[in-house]
């Protein structure tokens, strides 16, 4: 896999098209950080670090990448309507997309989120504009 984030990004989007209540996404640090930042800022529910295979006999065999997951806990409303709309990743492995700080615009004017990897970790497009930095742009929600 080339690129984890928006394989995770994808897994999200059609699990929100499938209407589900959950979904797993393989643990990385950024992924879980991009998660957390989500679950934050009220896109996802309940962001936790699970281990499917717990009570498996056979655990040694399962290599170690796949030991962990985050679970993902989706929101949606009383009309069974997700609360994400959209989600796009911007930065990609072969094209990355650096943004200064005055260059970082609110995503469907301030209705959604965008996500930038700065040297302050990983921050809002809000947060972000507050702070006067800039960084990598990975990805926007609305």
């Amino acid at each position: 896999m080339t690129d984890p984030i928006a394989d995770m990004l994808t897994r999200i989007r059609n699990a929100v098209m499938a209407k589900k209540k959950e979904v797993l996404v393989p643990y990385s640090k950024v992924k879980f950080n991009i998660a957390k930042l989500l679950e934050k800022n009220g896109w996802l529910g309940k962001v936790e670090i699970v281990n499917p295979f717990q009570n498996l006999k056979r655990q040694k065999s399962i290599p170690h990448q796949f030991k962990q997951f985050i679970a993902c806990y989706l929101i949606y409303d009383e009309n069974n309507q997700s609360k994400i709309r959209g989600l796009r990743r911007i930065s990609k492995p072969g094209c990355r997309i650096y943004v200064k700080k005055d260059e970082i615009r609110p995503v469907c004017d301030g209705y959604g989120l965008g996500i930038v990897s700065t040297s302050q970790g990983l921050l809002t497009d809000q947060e972000a504009r507050k702070k006067n930095i800039g960084g990598e742009y990975i990805c926007e929600i609305w």
